[in-house]
């Protein structure tokens, strides 16, 4: 084993694989653990969902990245443990020791105590995730175009998706775009043009982290589109035939077959782990409470930065730039500790918020800049271009884009995997057990 300063990153999503690239010229070894080979760009992961683009234009490979870093090795591996006191990351089949470790994971799906929903309403935060709301979404309509019944058939034209941030919102206009456009000459027995989009949030506004007056041309971009945006709608209830919601006036149901969720995440499992050996503090979404400098209270050796850190108070945003700062930040913290200084706490610089609605039509917030419709699409594009992390990714998504927009077409919609239910009559059944979780 090299004898010098061993950095053990666990996870390549934004924050990881920052700190690992940020760590190229120093004099440490790195060590990149992820149960995945690639890095995946999630802001794009529903585009993947609706057809647009394929998973390879949004993930590239770890091995590829890091391939000129020579400091840097790359474990495909999935954690189960840290050994604190022996300074060891433990992992299936596998220890790890480090002298500094960096835990960046990320978040999963939260369904508010009701796990049994997952199988009902994917959420959206892997590759086997997108591709499976796209084959539901397909397949709805496939179903659809099958079935005689008028009423069944509308229960397959019925989308619900339950939660009105940008993941929420993004979904509701890229599915409206689809049966729109996309779709609406491909079928001779049902309109793809008829189905019904409906977009669920408990919240009084969507985009409720957005300026009230971005929220409110978001509202009426969706409306636009044909999406019913429905706000102050608690769910209380998801099963293959729909979704029951209670409002002010009381308790309503949409009868639909295919629902997905956009709602919630909460932390990655390392959380409790850390929490378990460390003795940190958890916050109600599982993310490990750290200190300025991105550390975990009481041991300096560890870091936690991105969505499974609860920096800050209020805490900071669950997104891209937080955890790809905090991952340039935790680097430069390692390299000035060998140096023999300290830095101060970290700072996160807020860039700007956006969202896109569909084609043309997007809000951004840049400082005290609030832009809506094509200004803000253009720069919602370039910005999710030059962040994609190859260029072949880059390339590739600027060509399959450009297409898009001159034909309206989504070549990406393949309906892969098994069926979890029948395509006409009968209610839905739960995922394999085999699935990807």
């Amino acid at each position: 084993m090299s004898a010098r300063h061993h950095v053990v990153i666990v996870g390549g999503g934004f924050g990881g694989l920052e700190a690992t690239r940020h760590l190229r010229r120093t004099a440490v070894d790195v060590t990149l653990i992820d149960r995945r080979n690639f890095h995946l760009f999630q802001p794009l992961l529903y585009q993947v969902a609706t057809g647009s683009l394929s998973p390879g234009e949004i993930a590239s490979p770890l091995r590829a990245i890091v391939k000129r870093q020579r400091n840097t090795r790359v474990l495909l591996a999935a954690v189960t443990d840290v050994d604190v006191e022996g300074r060891r990351v433990l992992c299936e089949d596998c220890d790890v020791p480090y002298d500094t470790l960096v835990v960046a994971t990320g978040a999963r799906h939260h369904y508010f105590g009701h796990p049994e929903w997952e199988a009902l309403a994917p959420g959206l935060k892997t590759i086997e995730d997108a591709t499976e709301i796209r084959r539901r979404v397909f397949l709805a309509f496939e179903a659809a175009e099958r079935e005689t019944d008028p009423e069944r058939q509308r229960a397959w034209l019925t989308f619900v998706i339950v939660g009105a941030g940008p993941t929420g919102v993004e979904l509701a206009g890229a599915l409206a775009e689809i049966a729109r456009e996309t779709l609406r000459r491909d079928f001779r027995t049902i309109d793809p043009r008829s189905a019904r989009i409906v977009l669920l949030d408990a919240v009084d506004r969507v985009l409720p982290t957005f300026p009230p007056d971005l929220s409110a041309k978001s509202t009426a971009a969706l409306r636009r589109l044909g999406v019913e945006v429905r706000t102050g709608c608690m769910v209380a209830a998801v099963d293959a035939m729909g979704v029951t919601f209670k409002t002010a006036s009381g308790s309503e149901r949409v009868t639909a077959r295919t629902t997905l969720w956009a709602a919630g995440v909460q932390a990655s499992r390392l959380g409790s782990v850390l929490a378990a050996r460390t003795g940190a503090t958890l916050d109600r979404q599982g993310r490990v409470v750290v200190e300025p400098d991105c550390t975990v209270p009481g041991h300096p050796e560890i870091f936690v930065i991105g969505d499974l850190a609860h920096h800050g108070e209020p805490p900071l945003p669950g997104v891209a730039q937080v955890a790809i700062q905090q991952g340039a930040y935790v680097a430069r913290v390692i390299r000035e500790r060998l140096a023999g200084r300290t830095l101060e706490g970290f700072r996160y610089r807020d860039r700007g918020t956006m969202a896109t609605i569909g084609r043309g039509a997007a809000v951004a917030q840049i400082g005290r800049l609030h832009l809506s419709g094509y200004p803000a699409w253009l720069i919602w594009v370039f910005v999710h271009l030059v962040n994609l992390v190859e260029f072949d990714n880059r390339l590739a998504v600027l060509l399959q884009w450009a297409w898009n927009y001159v034909t309206w077409n989504r070549g990406a919609r393949l309906i892969t995997g098994e069926s979890p239910f029948p395509l006409v009559g009968g209610p839905a059944s739960r995922v394999p057990s085999d699935a990807p979780p």
